[in-house]
C-alpha cells in the first residue's frame, strides 16, 4: 500500500491517530493518560515527520522510532502541544534548547549550514550538509521556521469561512487547495458539483500548473548558469498570471473557487494558448540543443524508482523516477486529453523534461475544457462528519481532511506534497557536489509554506 499521511485529532475522551493509505484508512484510539503508539517508520520512512509533528502537536509518543527530535518545536518554542483542545494562546518562550543535527564522523569531514535566512525572497529553511571536500555525503533538511498554526486557526470556524485561510496556505497551490476544500464542502453538503463548475475549476488548475511549471523551466537552467531560459520563461509565466487575473481577479487565483463557473473571454484564452504553445515548442527545440546545459542536468540528483516508492514521493519527483502517480487519472480528466506522464531516469534532466511535457499537455487540456457556461452549485448547510479530498497540484498530490462537529470545523488537516518530497531530498545528494544543490532542489519545486502549516 502507498502511505499518504499519519495525523491525529483529539476527542472528548481520547486521541485518535489516523493512518491513510491509497487503499484504506485506519483509525486507532489512543489513551490520553498514556498516549503511545508503535511507529510506522520501519515500513514507511516518510512517516517520521508525521510522527514527530504529532508528538509536538499532541504529545503522543511513538515506540521504536528512529528519530524522536522535535520538528515544529524549535529552540525556543514554548513547551506546549498547540493542537490540544486546552491550548492557550498567551504563552511564553521556552529556554533555549540546542537542536542535535545528524552528524557523520571521520577525518576530513566538515559541515556546511545553509539558511534558514536566504538571499532574495526565498522562504526560510535550513539545509545542513556533511561534506568531504566538494562532495556531499549527507543532507539534513530542517523547516517550520514559518509555522503559522493553520490547523489551529481553522478550529471553530464555519465551514465556508475556511476558504479564506485554505486559499493562502501556499501560493504555489492556491487553486489546488481551493478545489480540494470545495470538494470537502460539497461532500458535507451532500451535493455534486455542476459539470460546468468542474470544467471551470479544472481550467484554473491547469493555468496554475502552467504558471509554476513555466517558472521552474526558467529557474532550473538559470541555476545551471543559463540565464536566457529564465528571461524567456518568466515572460510566459507573467502572461499566465495576467490571464489568471483577467479570469478571476487575482494573479494567484485567490478567491477563484467558490462552487461557480464564471463568464470568461474564451477568445482571449484561445489566443493565449496558441501563443504559449508556439513559444513552448520553440523553447523545447532551443533548450535541447545546448550541450553544456545538459551536461549539468544529466545524471545530477538521481532518485531511483525504488526509493521514490519507499519514501512515498508524489508529483514530478515521483513521476520522473518512474512512478506514474497523478490524481487527475480519475476517469473524468481523460475525456479532455489527459494521459499520465512519467520518465525513468530520476535525475534533474528527467524532472525538467517532464515539466515541459506537462506544460504542453496543460495547454491542450485548457483548450478542451473551454466548453462551459456560467452556473453555480449552491453550498448552504453542512452535515457533521469526516471528509477527505485529493487534488493534483503542480507540486503533486494535495490531501485534505475535515471533521465537522455541531456545524463547526473541529479538525482540519492538510498534507502538502512537499511534506513528503522534502523528506526524500537528501536521497538525491550523495555523489553530487554542493554547487549542484540549488539545481537539484529547484528541480523538485518544493514549497516551504505548504510544508510549514
Amino acid at each position: 500500500m502507498r502511505f499518504i499521511a499519519r495525523f491525529a485529532q483529539e476527542l472528548s475522551d481520547r486521541f485518535e491517530v489516523i493512518d491513510l493509505y491509497d487503499q484504506k484508512k485506519i483509525v486507532t484510539p489512543v489513551d490520553k493518560n498514556d498516549p503511545i503508539l508503535p511507529t510506522l517508520t520501519r515500513t514507511y520512512p516518510a512517516a517520521i515527520w508525521f510522527e514527530r509533528k504529532i508528538k509536538d502537536d499532541f504529545g503522543i509518543r511513538f515506540e521504536k522510532s528512529f528519530d524522536t527530535r522535535p520538528l515544529v518545536h524549535h529552540e525556543r518554542f514554548p513547551n506546549v502541544h498547540p493542537m490540544r483542545k486546552d491550548f492557550k494562546e498567551k504563552i511564553d518562550f521556552a529556554p533555549f534548547r540546542p537542536y542535535p543535527y545528524e552528524r557523520i564522523e571521520g577525518e576530513g569531514i566538515f559541515e556546511v549550514g545553509v539558511g534558514p535566512i536566504h538571499a532574495g525572497i526565498i522562504e526560510p529553511g535550513h539545509f545542513h550538509f556533511s561534506q568531504e571536500g566538494e562532495a556531499i555525503l549527507h543532507l539534513e533538511v530542517r523547516h517550520f521556521y514559518k509555522y503559522r498554526g493553520i490547523e489551529k486557526m481553522m478550529e471553530g470556524l464555519e465551514p465556508l469561512q475556511g476558504f479564506g485561510i485554505v486559499q493562502k496556505i501556499s501560493g504555489n497551490e492556491s487553486i489546488a487547495y481551493q478545489i480540494a476544500y470545495l470538494s470537502l464542502l460539497a461532500q458535507a453538503a451532500g451535493v455534486e458539483l455542476d459539470e460546468n463548475v468542474r470544467r471551470f475549476n479544472a481550467l484554473l488548475l491547469e493555468l496554475e500548473r502552467l504558471a509554476h511549471h513555466l517558472t521552474d523551466l526558467g529557474f532550473i537552467p538559470n541555476d545551471a548558469g543559463f540565464a536566457p531560459a529564465l528571461a524567456f520563461c518568466s515572460m510566459l509565466a507573467e502572461d499566465t498570471r495576467r490571464l489568471l487575473k483577467k479570469i478571476c481577479g487575482h494573479r494567484f487565483g485567490f478567491g477563484a473557487v467558490r462552487g461557480e463557473a464564471l463568464e470568461i473571454d474564451k477568445s482571449a484564452v484561445r489566443d493565449y494558448l496558441e501563443q504559449t504553445r508556439e513559444k513552448l515548442l520553440f523553447f523545447q527545440e532551443w533548450i535541447t540543443q545546448i550541450p553544456s546545459l545538459w551536461d549539468r542536468l544529466d545524471n545530477t540528483g538521481i532518485l531511483p524508482r525504488h526509493k521514490a516508492i519507499k519514501y512515498s514521493t508524489v508529483g514530478i519527483v515521483a513521476k520522473a523516477s518512474g512512478v506514474a502517480l497523478d490524481r487527475r487519472q480519475d476517469g473524468w480528466y481523460e475525456q479532455f486529453g489527459f494521459a499520465p506522464l512519467s520518465a525513468s531516469k530520476g535525475d534533474v534532466a528527467a524532472r525538467f523534461t517532464l515539466r515541459l511535457e506537462e506544460a504542453l499537455q496543460s495547454c491542450e487540456l485548457i483548450s478542451n475544457l473551454l466548453d462551459f457556461s456560467k452556473t453555480d452549485t449552491p453550498l448552504e448547510s453542512f452535515a457533521d462528519g469526516e471528509y477527505l479530498s485529493f487534488t493534483e497540484s503542480s507540486l503533486g498530490e494535495v490531501m485534505l481532511y475535515l471533521r465537522i462537529q455541531e456545524g463547526k470545523i473541529d479538525r482540519f488537516f492538510a498534507r502538502d506534497p512537499s511534506f513528503v518530497n522534502w523528506q526524500a531530498l537528501h536521497l538525491m545528494m550523495p555523489g553530487n557536489i554542493i554547487a549542484d544543490f540549488p539545481l537539484i532542489n529547484k528541480s523538485c519545486d518544493l514549497s516551504y509554506a505548504g510544508n510549514d502549516l
